[in-house]
C-alpha cells in the first residue's frame, strides 16, 4: 500500500559542514552515501525533491575579510563551493540508481544547467533530483535564502532545514543542556526572539509566501521519511 504523503514536493536544505561528517573540513564519503539513502527513500513513495546545499566545509566568505579578501569576492568563492558540494551530492545520488540534474545561478554548461525555472520543474515532475549550485548567484546573499527563493520559485510545500539537532531551541542545545524546544513556532516569533534557524532575508521570504519550514535532525535515520509522512518531528515554522 502507497504511504500516504503530507508533502509532495520538498526542498531539501543541508549545511556544508553536514558533508564533513567526522572530519574538520572537506567531504566524508560515508555522509554523502547516508544522505544519498535517506533521500532515496521519499524518492520511492513518489516525493519530489530538490536539494541546496551550503559551502562551508570548503570556503566561507563571510570569514574572508580575515584573509584580505572583499565580501563580494569572498561570497563567490562561497559560491563556488556550494557547486563542488552540489556536484559530490550528485554523483552520490547517481551511484545509488537516482536520476538528477545540477542547476546553478551561475553558467557553467560543461558542468550544470543554467537554472532555469520551468526546466526545474519539468524534471522534478519527471522524478529526477534537482540540485541547486551557486546559491542565488549574487554576492550578501545566502544558502539559506536561495533555498527560500527556490522553494517559492519551484511551488515546494514545505523547506525541509536539515540539522545535527532535533529542532528550534531557545538557546544552543549543544552548549546549554536546559534549552527548551519548541515543537512549533510563528515566523514572527523567530525573528523577534532572533532565533537563528535561517537569516532574515530567508525567513521574512518564507513568511511573505506562506512557504512552511521544518527544521529536523537529518543525522537520524529515517527522519526524512517520516517528515513527509506527516509525523511531528522537528520544528515546524508557520504563520
Amino acid at each position: 500500500m502507497e504511504k500516504e504523503l503530507k508533502y509532495k514536493r520538498v526542498l531539501l536544505k543541508l549545511s556544508g559542514e553536514s558533508l564533513m561528517g567526522d572530519k574538520s573540513e572537506g567531504i566524508d564519503p560515508k555522509m554523502l552515501t547516508y544522505f544519498a539513502k535517506e533521500v532515496e527513500k521519499i524518492l520511492n513513495y513518489g516525493v519530489e525533491v530538490c536539494v541546496v546545499i551550503g559551502g562551508g566545509n570548503i570556503y566561507r566568505g563571510l570569514n574572508a575579510a580575515e584573509q584580505g579578501i572583499d565580501r563580494v569576492a569572498g561570497d563567490q568563492m562561497g559560491m563556488l563551493a556550494t557547486v563542488i558540494n552540489s556536484i559530490a551530492l550528485q554523483n552520490a545520488f547517481e551511484n545509488h540508481g537516482m536520476y538528477t540534474r545540477l542547476m546553478t545561478a551561475i553558467e557553467m554548461q560543461e558542468i550544470a544547467e543554467p537554472y532555469i525555472r520551468r526546466r526545474a520543474m519539468r524534471h522534478l515532475e519527471k522524478g529526477r533530483i534537482v540540485i541547486f549550485g551557486a546559491g542565488t548567484g549574487h554576492p550578501y546573499f545566502s544558502t539559506d535564502t536561495a533555498a527560500a527563493l527556490r522553494a517559492v520559485e519551484i511551488v515546494a510545500d514545505v523547506v525541509f532545514k536539515g540539522t545535527r539537532v532535533d529542532g528550534i531551541y531557545d538557546s544552543d542545545p549543544e552548549k546549554n543542556k536546559d534549552a527548551i524546544k519548541y515543537d512549533a513556532i510563528t515566523y514572527k516569533d523567530v525573528l523577534n526572539k532572533g532565533l537563528r534557524v535561517m537569516d532574515l532575508t530567508a525567513i521574512s521570504l518564507c513568511q511573505e509566501n506562506n512557504l512552511p519550514v521544518v527544521v529536523f535532525n537529518m543525522n537520524k535515520e529515517n527522519n526524512l521519511l517520516k517528515l513527509v509522512s506527516g509525523e511531528n518531528i522537528g520544528t515546524r515554522v508557520t504563520h
